[in-house]
């Protein structure tokens, strides 16, 4: 029972995200927006009304390839976001807008992110290449060490959770004070950025769980 509760965390709820989110975004992205304006468009306007000009709105390759470069003060903008004018661009737009407003507010949580973006890339990488060798040789130390790597690599998941969150709240603030969408466009807005806040949610259960068996593992391996 506890194998297939396992197997549930780590495939099918990384799956179902997906899933909900490729299917929220199909649907929204063929509802316009009462102010029928484009992804770029209202990125430029939210960034305007809150006086960061400084900041650059460009259109990059992929599908929901989405972001904001902190270090070059860049949104990027994947093409259909970027020229589409419908609810779920101007949601995907509003938000990498909402990580661009915490950096300039200096949000705790987003410096915290940044900060440990070495380490949680160093210890993704060569984490579980530590643990597979302490097992397998027997070497608990070793374990330990890609167990403590990985923790932090999960700690950066769990740490996004919140900018995450806190973007989509600007967003929809945002959104709706600036004249994009009207009240009544609320709730549709809403579930692209909930769909979209889910995968973050999903990522950081899966990583969790990897890191809950392998704890246990290390356990089971000292008393052995």
């Amino acid at each position: 029972m506890s194998f297939i509760i396992y197997f549930a965390l780590i495939m099918i709820i990384p799956i179902w995200a997906q899933s909900k989110v490729k299917k929220t975004y199909k649907k929204y992205s063929q509802v316009p927006t009462s102010s029928s304006m484009s992804g770029a468009e209202v990125a430029r306007k939210i960034l305007d009304d809150n006086g960061l000009y400084d900041v650059s709105v460009e259109e990059v390759r992929g599908h929901l390839t989405d972001h904001y470069d902190p270090r070059s003060k860049v949104i990027r903008l994947s093409t259909d976001i970027f020229h589409g004018r419908s609810t779920a661009g101007a949601a995907v737009a509003a938000h990498e807008v909402g990580h661009a407003i915490q950096d300039a507010q200096d949000y705790a949580f987003l410096r915290f992110r940044s900060a440990m973006v070495p380490v949680a890339s160093f210890g993704s990488n060569i984490s579980i290449f530590l643990i597979i060798g302490g097992f397998l040789l027997g070497m608990a130390q070793l374990a330990f060490v890609g167990i403590i790597f990985f923790a932090a690599a999960v700690l950066f998941q769990l740490i996004t959770l919140p900018v995450e969150f806190d973007a989509s709240n600007r967003a929809m603030s945002q959104l709706v004070s600036t004249g994009v969408i009207r009240n009544d466009e609320e709730r549709k807005t809403k579930k692209v950025l909930n769909a979209a806040a889910m995968t973050y949610v999903a990522g950081a259960l899966v990583a969790l769980a990897e890191l809950l068996r392998f704890v246990f593992m290390f356990m089971g391996m000292n008393e052995e």
